[in-house]
C-alpha cells in the first residue's frame, strides 16, 4: 500500500510540474509605457499587468516585449470601436487603450492556433473599462 502511495504522489508531482511548464511566461517582459497626453503612466502600467494576467493563458509562449505607442492605440481603436467588438458592448474611445507586443512561441504553437517555433511581432491588446477609475480589462487581441 505504500508503494503505489508513493507512486502516486509521484506521478501527481510530475503532472503538477507540466501544468505549470505550459503557462505564458511573463517573468522577464520588458515593458515600455511610452509618453501619453491620453493615460497616466500608472493607467498604462495598471493595463500592462492586466495584459501580463491574460498572457499567462498562453501555453508555450513567452512575453519578451510590451509597449504602449499613442499614435498606433489611436488609430487602432477608432477601427475597434467603428467595426469591432467596440461597436458591440458599448467601449468609448477615452476608456480604451491598446498595447503592443512581442512574443516567443515555443516548437509546441501554443495551443495549436499559433505558428511553432516562431516570434509574433506587433500583436495587439485591446483593453476597455467601465469608466476613468474602473479597472482595465482584455477585451480582444490579434492582429
Amino acid at each position: 500500500m505504500r508503494k503505489v502511495s508513493f507512486i502516486i504522489a509521484c506521478i501527481l508531482f510530475v503532472l503538477s510540474l507540466t501544468a505549470c511548464e505550459n503557462a505564458g511566461i511573463t517573468d522577464h517582459v520588458a515593458v515600455d509605457p511610452g509618453s501619453s497626453v491620453r493615460f497616466s503612466q500608472d493607467e498604462i502600467e495598471s493595463a500592462a499587468e492586466r495584459v501580463k494576467d491574460k498572457f499567462k493563458d498562453f501555453k508555450g509562449c513567452e512575453l519578451t516585449n510590451l509597449w504602449y505607442d499613442e499614435e498606433h492605440s489611436d488609430s487602432f481603436i477608432k477601427g475597434y470601436l467603428r467595426g469591432g467588438k467596440g461597436s458591440l458592448n458599448g467601449a468609448t474611445a477615452e476608456n480604451t487603450i491598446v498595447l503592443l507586443s512581442s512574443f516567443k512561441v515555443d516548437a509546441s504553437g501554443g495551443d495549436g492556433s499559433l505558428n511553432p517555433s516562431s516570434t509574433y511581432e506587433g500583436w495587439n491588446w485591446i483593453l476597455i473599462r467601465e469608466s476613468e477609475s474602473g479597472e482595465w480589462k482584455v477585451d480582444d487581441w490579434g492582429y
